[in-house]
């Protein structure tokens, strides 16, 4: 059987691209569904406002404390590794205090949902069809011969 465009493999490449189309839709579909927002406290904010005392009042500006007195470091002398390391380390913790308070929402309704599913795992199997060994031959049940010796 000559594949897509009468050429040999051809049809693996075409089932490929069609699985990858699937699979990327798929998964665009799912990830426009989910919403993000930000809600509470992150891990070091929560964490500090747990302590009580005058912490609470702070809320999440004593984070910034470490990313400033670096950027102060920095400005007076830009060769001091301590202040390099400061920024960085400032930087760190607000990219995690960030990350924390990232709260996922999925609203899909269940038929786009089953629909989003179909398409992934026909787009996986398209792939993974493309792969298959195309030396293989079919008798009329549909299953692969076994190479003759």
């Amino acid at each position: 059987m000559r594949g897509s465009g009468g050429t040999e493999g051809g049809l693996g490449m075409f089932t490929a691209g069609i699985g990858v189309f699937l699979a990327g839709l798929a998964l665009y579909l799912f990830l426009d569904s989910v919403h993000a927002s930000t809600m509470g406290a992150g891990v070091l904010s929560g964490a500090i406002g747990r302590r009580g005392g005058m912490w609470e009042t702070t809320s999440m500006g004593i984070l910034f404390v470490p990313f400033f007195l670096g950027v102060i470091a920095l400005f007076y002398n830009s060769r001091m590794k301590w202040a390099w390391w400061l920024t960085y380390f400032g930087i760190g913790i607000l990219v995690v205090e960030i990350f924390s308070r990232i709260r996922f929402r999925l609203e899909m309704k269940m038929t786009s949902l089953l629909l989003v599913i179909v398409l992934f795992s026909a787009g996986i199997g398209l792939i993974l069809r493309s792969y298959r060994d195309k030396g293989t031959t079919k008798d009329s049940g549909g299953g692969d011969k076994p190479p003759k010796s």
